[in-house]
C-alpha cells in the first residue's frame, strides 16, 4: 500500500468528457501518489485512454475537475507513429525532443536494459527492445508522474513478464506515481497497488486482491476470469 505521507501528484474528482452527444468517461475520481502503481483496466472503448487523456491535459474535462501537484511527466501512448523508412538509429529517437549526451543516453538505455543497442536503427527491434526504448526516453526527463498506455503491445508473453518487472523496477528508482493502462488482468493481480475498472464510468475500485471479489468485476469480465485471478496478491512496500 502506499505510504500516507507521500505526495499526491495527480487527482481527478467527477471528471468526464462529452463527445458527440454521449459521455466518454463520467464522474472519473482518483488520485496517484509518489511510488504509487495506479492499473486501469476495462473493455475496449471503456475510456480507459481518455481517463489517460484528461490525467495529461490533452482533453479538457466537461464536468469535474482535474488538480495535477506536478509539471513533470512522461506518456507512453498507445500508438506511435513512426516513419519505419526512415534510417532512424535508437540514438537519435532518445535526442527527437531532448537534448541529452551520449553518456545520458547510455545511462537511461542501461536502466531499462538495453544499451547494447543504442545505434541499432528502431525498425530492426523487436517489440520487446521497442517497448524498452519508449520506457527509457519517457524516464529520460526524470518524471513524477509516468503514463503508460498499454505498455506491453506487440511483446510476447515472456517479454510481457520483463517489462512489468522492469516497469516495477522504474517505479521504485524513480519513486515516480505511475499510471498503467492494461487489458492484461494478470498483471492487475502482480504488479499494481490499485486498480480501477471502467466501462464509461467507475465500476469498481480497491486493490486487486478486493476488485476481483467485487460484483461489478465478475459482471464485467466473468466468474472465471475473477477465480483464475484471486490468488495473485501484490506486495510493494515501496521502501526507497
Amino acid at each position: 500500500m502506499v505510504k500516507e505521507h507521500n505526495k499526491i501528484l495527480l487527482e481527478l474528482t467527477d471528471a468526464g468528457v462529452y463527445r458527440s452527444n454521449r459521455w466518454l468517461v463520467r464522474n472519473i475520481t482518483l488520485s496517484v501518489s509518489e511510488g504509487e502503481i495506479l492499473t486501469i483496466i476495462g473493455p475496449n472503448g471503456s475510456g480507459k485512454s481518455t481517463t489517460a487523456k484528461i490525467a495529461l491535459g490533452i482533453l479538457k474535462p466537461d464536468a469535474g475537475s482535474v488538480i495535477l501537484h506536478t509539471n513533470k511527466i512522461a506518456y507512453v501512448p498507445q500508438n506511435l507513429a513512426i516513419d519505419w523508412t526512415l534510417p532512424l538509429r535508437v540514438i537519435d529517437f532518445m535526442r527527437l525532443t531532448n537534448k541529452m549526451t551520449f553518456q545520458e543516453v547510455t545511462e537511461v538505455l542501461d536502466m531499462t536494459g538495453v544499451a547494447s543497442l543504442i545505434n541499432k536503427n528502431l525498425r530492426n527491434l523487436s517489440g520487446g527492445e521497442f517497448q524498452r526504448v519508449l520506457l527509457a526516453r519517457a524516464i529520460a526527463t526524470k518524471p513524477d508522474l509516468l503514463i503508460l498506455d498499454e505498455p506491453v503491445q506487440g511483446v510476447d508473453f515472456t517479454g510481457e513478464i520483463a517489462l512489468y518487472n522492469l516497469i516495477n523496477q522504474v517505479s521504485s528508482e524513480l519513486n515516480c506515481g505511475t499510471i498503467l493502462i492494461s487489458h492484461d488482468l494478470h498483471f492487475v493481480m502482480s504488479a499494481t497497488d490499485n486498480v480501477i475498472c471502467l466501462n464509461g464510468h467507475i465500476c469498481c475500485s480497491g486493490t486487486p486482491k478486493t476488485i476481483v471479489q467485487s460484483k461489478e468485476f465478475i459482471d464485467l469480465f466473468g466468474a472465471s476470469a475473477a477465480q483464475t485471478l484471486s490468488p495473485y496478491e501484490h506486495d510493494h512496500d515501496h521502501s526507497h
